[in-house]
């Protein structure tokens, strides 16, 4: 008796282990089920990358890293830059301008826009080599504006007045506690043309257009993809199959991969760019609009 208990020792011993952890187990199983590559496509590399920009361009360091990665990585030989934003500040809007010229210096990079292209997030685009905006989008706001607030007559009411110690006929514009002097607003409007000029000169550039018909295609007109391809802004209207297709097209690839973005990523890049338009609702801030 003794001898056939040893003899099914080992497989009591796993019957008995598989009973007392059962729920364990299933749970590893379940947890496998939804993290494991649903086909073998999945274990390649990707060849094709989507890089999405959504909301106003406040905070672009993780943008700006994932183009430098598709830009090194040899695997990936093409991408698409999926974009929905009403534009931001403008350096960083600048920092993402050219990180794209950059990268298309070494593989082809399709914008797809599939609903706002405006002002920053244009500009971010221009060097693109094709510009692809789905037909019920908004594009142009080719412009600059500083904005803020003059709290001014809340701080009377509640009995709040601002000092301050500055040297520099300027130090204080842009303050919300007062009204902006004549001074200051042609010093801000100093600013204000320089930068647009800026812009306008490499939307011209970078789309072959006449910068001497600038009121026609900037001056913070906005367009329908229609109208913005009448101008020369895009270069065509269509849908995201549609962008998929034409970086398939250009990147030469026969079996596309394409990489896949967390879920959960993408709603924290959402729900952040929510905040960042809360913060700079009522603060003075120089922006691409």
């Amino acid at each position: 008796m003794e001898f056939i208990k040893k003899l099914f020792s080992p497989i009591t011993a796993t019957l008995g282990f598989i009973q007392n952890h059962f729920k364990a187990m299933i749970f590893l199983l379940i947890v496998f089920l939804i993290f494991a590559p649903s086909s073998d496509t999945e274990l390649k590399p990707n060849n094709l990358e989507e890089i999405s920009l959504f909301g106003p361009i406040i905070e672009v360091s993780e943008v700006l890293q994932q183009i430098e990665n598709a830009t090194s990585n040899e695997k990936v030989k093409g991408v698409l830059f999926t974009v929905d934003s009403p534009g931001g500040a403008v350096a960083p809007s600048i920092e993402l301008a050219y990180a794209i010229k950059r990268l298309k210096e070494k593989k082809p990079v399709i914008v797809y826009a599939n609903g706002t292209l405006a002002s920053g997030s244009y500009y971010a685009s221009i060097w693109a080599n094709e510009i692809i905006v789905n037909p019920g989008a908004m594009v142009g706001s080719i412009g600059v504006i500083l904005q803020g607030a003059d709290i001014s007559g809340l701080m009377s009411k509640i009995g709040v007045q601002t000092q301050s110690i500055q040297a520099g006929k300027y130090k204080k514009v842009g303050t919300p506690d007062r009204a902006w002097t004549p001074d200051e607003v042609n010093e801000l409007n100093k600013v204000i043309q320089g930068t647009y000029d800026m812009f306008t000169q490499d939307v011209a550039h970078a789309r072959k257009l006449d910068i001497r018909k600038r009121d026609i295609f900037a001056n913070a007109h906005i367009f329908t993809a229609a109208q913005a391809k009448e101008v020369g802004l895009i270069d065509s209207l269509g849908v995201s199959h549609d962008a998929k297709l034409k970086l398939i097209q250009l990147s030469g690839v026969t079996e596309p991969v394409w990489n896949k973005e967390d879920k959960f990523d993408k709603i924290i890049k959402k729900l952040s760019a929510t905040t960042a338009v809360a913060l700079h609702t009522y603060f003075p801030a120089l922006v691409l609009k």
